[in-house]
């Protein structure tokens, strides 16, 4: 205990400030996603990824790293998804193994309809009270984060962010 470097004053307030604000975000992007198009923000999340991705497909494997949840997670998910018909699920020719996700033109359709609702949420929230400078501090910030909790890259990153796997 001697050796603990507890957080001072400003230190705990500024942590606490931040979860509590990572938290009220996920909230209302949730909430927001949920009435407007149906879709919680995890399974939007999901649809948005294989939107990006070649063929509109990937393996579950890939989505499950892209979207940082674990295969059982993303496997339930996914069962929703292909159940509405949003997603299709099949095995890749000659690998039994492996599962392959691919967006349905009805899921594409889904995603496109919610889209403009969750940028406008994403920016209420948070773009539009922040200045420019701000954004930027709060990607630099973000990007320090990422290279503490993930050194050696191999967790997706956004474009332009200079991470392995640089996408998001």
């Amino acid at each position: 205990m001697a050796d603990t470097r507890w957080l001072d004053e400003g230190e705990q307030r500024t942590w606490r400030t931040f979860l509590a604000a990572v938290h009220l975000l996920e909230g209302s992007l949730d909430r927001q996603l949920r009435r407007d198009s149906g879709l919680p923000h995890a399974y939007y999340q999901a649809l948005a990824m294989l939107s990006e991705a070649p063929g509109g497909a990937l393996t579950m494997t890939e989505l499950a790293r892209m979207l940082r949840s674990s295969p059982s997670r993303l496997s339930h998910a996914a069962a929703r998804l292909e159940e509405d018909g949003l997603i299709h699920r099949f095995k890749r020719l000659g690998d039994r193994r492996t599962t392959i996700a691919e967006l349905t033109p009805r899921g594409l359709k889904v995603l496109r309809e919610a889209a403009p609702g969750h940028v406008r949420e994403v920016r209420r929230v948070l773009f539009d009270s922040l200045t420019r400078e701000q954004v930027d501090q709060l990607r630099e910030i973000s990007e320090v984060m990422l290279g503490e909790l993930d050194p050696e890259g191999r967790e997706p990153r956004c474009p332009g962010s200079g991470g392995a796997g640089d996408r998001d």
